[in-house]
């Protein structure tokens, strides 16, 4: 039997379109199956400061049944690298590819295109173009603003310096985020006949929100050419909650139609809490709450499947005595898939 590419969805399969089975390889190789599984395949990082650090990541996810294995990742320009965060997906599973541009390399326009190529489930090439321009006349020291871990509710401020050759009148006029957790100003240390220095501080705010930060400032110049004057300067770090959760998102996997599956979601923090309940909309999901105070809580999540085959998606909600109201929230997924009609059980006999 050849192997058969099937798509998972949480409608109605994918028959009425083109079929529940993509049958031939052949047929498989010619449609865009592997590209579809890519959240999008370029990117343009616009004007990049010399020094300044610029990475994008392109996502993909297994939409299919069938393993996926990238054999290699490879770039057509030496400007610009990728690094992948795992090679072999299973249904549902993601993978990261993140380009990084060099910006020490010379200054001007950089293209470059990074072809993924897959050896499973059959042989396939997807292209993902990244495109950016450095600025050789603007130096960011170092490359990104650097924030580190930064405990929830405490807030931080960094510096990083800008340094721009050329025009004797060059000025930053202001400095702009998209973030209403981040802003920044900027102080003038120096300047001469052909050299101009500024410090940019950027704060963060005390009530920012628990997660990663991976956003930009832009710096706002007087240049005369409108692209140009505005310079992105890369702003990075995580702001680490009194309370975590593991593993956040919770991926069940396939599970059989009757079938129930438990696993565990680890929840910690630094002083003994109690967690009192665990919710989620879909009745499908049942938990068992620990009843003692504790540094770290296992709650089991059992998760039951009912007689519909299809993706199920939801959030978990945990609420404890620390969290003043404010509940931690864990995405989950699960794949139900029908009984092999080899395992389907048999009938009984009329009465």
């Amino acid at each position: 039997m050849s192997m058969q590419l099937r798509i998972w969805r949480t409608a109605a399969w994918i028959a009425p379109l083109c079929g529940l089975l993509l049958g031939a390889t052949g047929r498989a190789q010619e449609w865009q199956w592997a590209q579809e599984m890519f959240d999008h395949t370029s990117y343009d990082f616009g004007v990049i400061a010399r020094g300044a650090k610029a990475e994008h990541v392109f996502t993909m996810e297994n939409k299919y049944e069938e393993d996926v294995h990238i054999a290699t990742v490879r770039s057509g320009c030496p400007c610009t690298t990728a690094q992948v965060s795992k090679d072999y997906l299973k249904t549902w599973e993601q993978a990261k590819i993140t380009a990084i541009v060099d910006t020490r390399a010379a200054p001007g326009r950089k293209d470059a295109t990074l072809t993924v190529k897959l050896d499973k489930p059959f042989p396939k090439e997807v292209q993902l173009h990244v495109h950016s321009f450095i600025r050789g006349d603007v130096v960011v020291q170092p490359g990104a603003v650097q924030f580190g871990s930064v405990a929830q509710g405490t807030g931080a401020r960094q510096k990083v310096a800008v340094s721009y050759a050329g025009r004797v009148d060059w000025q930053i006029l202001k400095v702009e985020s998209a973030n209403p957790n981040l802003s920044g100003q900027v102080t003038e240390t120096a300047r001469g006949p052909d050299r101009v220095s500024y410090d940019l501080w950027v704060a963060l705010k005390g009530d920012a929100p628990a997660g990663y930060i991976q956003e930009n400032v832009v710096l706002v110049t007087n240049d005369y050419n409108a692209q140009s004057a505005r310079v992105p300067v890369p702003v990075e770090g995580i702001v680490v909650p009194g309370l975590t959760v593991r593993p956040s998102p919770l991926m069940l996997g396939l599970v059989t139609v009757n079938q129930a599956v438990t696993r565990q979601l680890v929840v910690q923090g630094k002083a003994p809490f109690r967690v009192v309940g665990a919710s989620c909309s879909d009745p499908h999901f049942k938990f068992n709450v620990p009843a003692t105070a504790s540094t770290t809580h296992l709650i089991p999540v059992t998760f039951t499947a009912d007689a519909a085959p299809g993706k199920m998606s939801g959030m978990i909600h945990i609420e404890t005595d620390q969290n003043a109201g404010k509940s931690l929230d864990v995405p989950v997924q699960v794949q139900v898939v029908p009984l092999e009609p080899s395992a389907a059980p048999e009938q009984s006999g009329a009465n």
